[in-house]
């Protein structure tokens, strides 16, 4: 086994989560898997991978050689379609929250793919913060601030979190003129263990203030909640990319725009080591300027 075997094995492991799944996609052995992460170990002088029974862990030291290793392999790639003619290639492994994603990424990723034939793509779409490095992901979109100095992030717009609710509810039971109205009105929540939510506001000082409101109806999905919000079941609080076609149809009604709390900023998040060049690179001026057209003010 030579060292760019090895590093193409040890990518997909890392990138699949597991020493099996990185086989997998190779067509190799979980044994060969373990021979090139033990040959890779072996020239570096010190431990890349952790393993544990339910995934990987990837090292200090094993971050630093994966972009290496991605940036030659990417390398390697650009010089074979530039021989062949057949443009970019490799796979691109992006996440971003699920309804977002739903929305506003995949249709940009499809249409980067639509016009890059040699690139696929991994898209996975989650509710949670994910570990770029340890998890094999290339490239984030986050709606939130960066923590992580050891990435570079790209801001792409913001959004606003808000409170609105269908035409028919209002007109039965009337628009909230403070948060604290909220107590005696119907509530649509995301809290599907209990019935309370502490909802976050800004006072006119413009400091951060939390209300309890209670939640006559909770679900565990924004979709639902949103939904019900359009039937006229109560008042729905959800992030402004969210619900902007049904605003601006008139199918929902924004209310107490003078006390939504700051806006969250989104970005898309990445390695500046594996970004440098090939689809990667490519993928992100593509996706960079179409998100930040999408943002509904």
């Amino acid at each position: 086994m030579d060292r760019l075997d090895a590093m193409a094995l040890c990518v997909a492991a890392v990138e699949e989560g597991s020493l099996a799944g990185g086989a997998r996609r190779c067509g190799r052995s979980p044994a060969a898997v373990t021979r090139a992460v033990a040959m890779l170990e072996r020239l570096a002088g010190e431990p890349l991978l952790l393993r544990s029974t339910r995934r990987l862990h990837v090292t200090p030291s094993g971050e630093r050689q994966l972009a290496v290793w991605r940036d030659v392999l990417a390398q390697l790639r650009g010089i074979a379609s530039d021989q062949t003619g057949d443009g970019l290639s490799g796979r691109i492994v992006l996440t971003a929250p699920e309804l977002f994603g739903r929305l506003k990424v995949m249709p940009v990723v499809e249409t980067f793919l639509t016009e890059h034939p040699g690139v696929s793509a991994r898209v996975l779409l989650l509710n949670r913060l994910v570990d770029l490095i340890g998890e094999g992901v290339d490239v984030a979109v986050r709606l939130a601030p960066l923590s992580d100095s050891t990435l570079h992030a790209v801001r792409l717009g913001e959004v606003r979190t808000l409170l609105c609710a269908a035409p028919d509810y209002l007109g039965r039971r009337g628009a909230p003129a403070t948060p604290a109205d909220l107590e005696s009105h119907a509530c649509i929540g995301l809290n599907a263990d209990g019935d309370r939510e502490l909802w976050s506001f800004a006072t006119p000082a413009g400091r951060a203030r939390s209300v309890s409101v209670r939640t006559r109806l909770s679900v565990n999905n924004a979709g639902a909640a949103i939904d019900a919000a359009l039937r006229g079941q109560g008042i729905v609080r959800v992030r402004s990319y969210q619900v902007g076609e049904h605003l601006a149809r008139g199918h929902l009604v924004r209310l107490l725009p003078e006390a939504e709390p700051a806006p969250t900023p989104v970005q898309l998040v990445f390695h500046p080591e594996r970004a440098r060049r090939g689809a990667l690179r490519a993928f992100i001026d593509h996706v960079t300027p179409a998100l930040r057209r999408s943002f509904v003010a």
